[in-house]
């Protein structure tokens, strides 16, 4: 399917629309890609204007696949919505909805113009751009907790340093490098003095690095104290404009986020290795947490799994 290919622009392009969502599109005529096209870097074009420059006259009457419905508002650049009515597209269909209430609407518009809609409504679509859905739908970052542990369960090995594998410390440099905030708690600040940077990676921007708890913070730090109710600070750091936070703290905090609901997603990289002593990734929760689009890839010797607290 052109949406399929419509996914995998994305995917080869990266956030290249950040702070803006990163979208794909494909014109296709009478069964051939006619243009394609994915969102330029902020300012410039979003993918479905890229897809029917492409296409030119051969955008009329065409289908154009899209990874999230068109945008119906002006931005930094006219409505997508008026670009596929003055091309002629004869149908759109899209990956997800758009969750800004500003620029929503789109297929609601093509529709009412005569142009015929599908939402092919996908994970995959959704995936590409959480932390922007997130940041946009309920005004707060969207929260990743990574936890590194043993097969038993375990965040320390008695004698080592490391529980995991090189690859998976990378995999952890990279996610820093990705995201907008690393944040721990004040029991990881004292204990172990973590930078909380990027390193050894291409870095673009170092992401903000937050320490959450109870100050004073150590003579030194370079981290930055929030010191307020969890859900107020988040709210705070997304006014500011941070869509992404990497929650690296110990369990003790990672408990506290999952209790007040504000985790998104879990990566959790296991080492194969029994450690038989030690603290556990998790303290007890109020209740059990059901866990949505799980699933596993190796990392080196390591085991990688990720799974989502709520749809993104």
């Amino acid at each position: 399917m052109s949406l399929d290919r419509a996914l995998a622009l994305v995917d080869a392009a990266g956030a290249v629309g950040y702070p803006n969502p990163t979208v794909g599109a494909v014109a296709v005529a009478n069964g051939e890609i006619v243009g394609e096209g994915v969102t330029e870097p902020y300012g410039g074009a979003h993918g479905e204007v890229v897809a029917l420059a492409a296409a030119g006259d051969r955008a009329r009457g065409a289908t154009l696949f899209v990874t999230m419905e068109p945008c119906a508002h002006h931005g930094r650049t006219p409505p997508c919505v008026d670009a596929i009515l003055a091309a002629g597209v004869a149908r759109v269909v899209a990956g997800c909805l758009d969750p800004n209430a500003e620029a929503a609407g789109g297929l609601e518009r093509l529709r009412a113009a005569g142009v015929e809609v599908e939402l092919d409504d996908r994970f995959e679509a959704r995936r590409q751009n959480e932390a922007w859905r997130t940041w946009k739908a309920i005004e707060r970052p969207f929260v990743i907790y990574k936890a590194a542990m043993t097969l038993d369960g375990r965040v320390t090995v008695p004698g080592t340093r490391w529980l995991t594998g090189d690859a998976s410390r990378r995999r952890v440099h990279e996610l820093r490098a990705a995201l907008d905030a690393v944040a721990v708690g004040m029991g990881t600040v004292r204990a172990d003095a973590p930078r909380l940077d990027a390193r050894d990676v291409s870095v673009t921007r170092q992401p903000r690095r937050l320490a959450f708890g109870r100050g004073p913070l150590p003579p030194g730090s370079t981290l930055e104290l929030r010191q307020g109710p969890l859900d107020d600070e988040l709210a705070a750091l997304a006014s500011e404009g941070v869509q992404s936070i990497l929650l690296e703290g110990g369990p003790t905090l990672a408990t506290a986020f999952l209790e007040a609901g504000l985790v998104d997603k879990l990566l959790v990289f296991i080492a194969p290795t029994l450690s038989g002593d030690g603290p556990r990734f998790l303290g007890a929760l109020s209740s059990p947490r059901e866990l949505l689009h799980a699933s596993t890839c190796p990392i080196g010797h390591d085991l990688l799994v990720e799974a989502y607290l709520r749809e993104p």
